[in-house]
């Protein structure tokens, strides 16, 4: 599908990001900066905070009142009754719980902790305060995506990408919670391995392994590099967007 050979570029320089900012301006301006131009073909990969902050996503805690459920749910998991409360309000199901952890299936289709929510690298210093996903993370990368393309005349790939964790496997990995502009799932069923047995189940996540890659050169600390460049890959155009990553419930052989 693609030359293998590429290169993740880490663009410091963001600023701090607020409500309301024109986002993709801020990203052309870093690049910029680095005395870097966007190419065709170039990936934008931006951590979901950035967006979160940018669409107004961080909510003061001191504005939420726990429902009945939230209450005994944060007794039960010792967790903060109005954090619980917009746990609940952004999940369609809680699927386990234990003191301190919460996994929920997030409204988006996501499954994970306390879906999705984050107070890490926010400021805390006028109350405490809590960072939701976007409401819609492929209408984001989407609208990055032509605002880059009508600042600069480039067709970009744009990936949203959040920090996960995974059933069996220790430690969180980058995946991609929006795109717009790249062949999210590589499908290979029905093609050949080298030795020519047919692919049956063979379906590749490109956008996720991208993710992954971008994670690797922002860091996941005190780094303070929400947005990474990747270039080399081929241009392409693609109208699949991260929702697709999503499994079926009805494929769901867990629950």
């Amino acid at each position: 599908m693609s030359d293998p050979s590429f290169t993740i570029i880490p663009i410091p320089g963001m600023p701090m990001v607020e409500a309301g900012d024109n986002l993709a301006m801020q990203v052309l301006d870093a690049i910029a900066a680095q005395n870097l131009s966007p190419q065709a073909g170039d990936i934008l990969c931006l951590a979901q905070k950035i967006v979160s902050k940018a669409e107004g996503q961080l909510i003061d805690l001191a504005t939420i009142e726990p429902s009945p459920e939230a209450m005994k749910l944060a007794q039960e998991t010792d967790k903060d009754p109005r954090l619980v409360e917009l746990i609940l309000a952004e999940s369609t199901e809680v699927l386990r719980q234990r003191e301190g952890v919460l996994i929920v299936r997030h409204n988006l289709g996501l499954v994970g902790a306390h879906a999705g929510i984050d107070q890490s690298n926010v400021d805390h210093g006028s109350g405490e305060k809590a960072l939701l996903l976007p409401k819609d993370p492929d209408a984001s990368a989407s609208a990055i995506r032509a605002a880059v393309k009508e600042e600069t005349g480039l067709a970009v790939g744009v990936i949203i990408t959040d920090s996960h964790n995974r059933p069996w496997r220790m430690g969180t990995i980058g995946a991609a919670i929006g795109s717009a502009g790249i062949t999210v799932l590589d499908d290979h069923r029905g093609g050949s391995d080298v030795y020519g047995r047919e692919l049956k189940v063979t379906l590749i996540n490109r956008a996720d392994a991208l993710a992954a890659a971008a994670t690797l050169g922002m860091g996941e600390t005190t780094e303070k590099i929400p947005l990474v460049l990747i270039r080399g890959l081929p241009a392409e155009e693609s109208d699949q967007n991260a929702q697709m990553i999503n499994r079926p419930l009805e494929e769901d052989l867990f629950r």
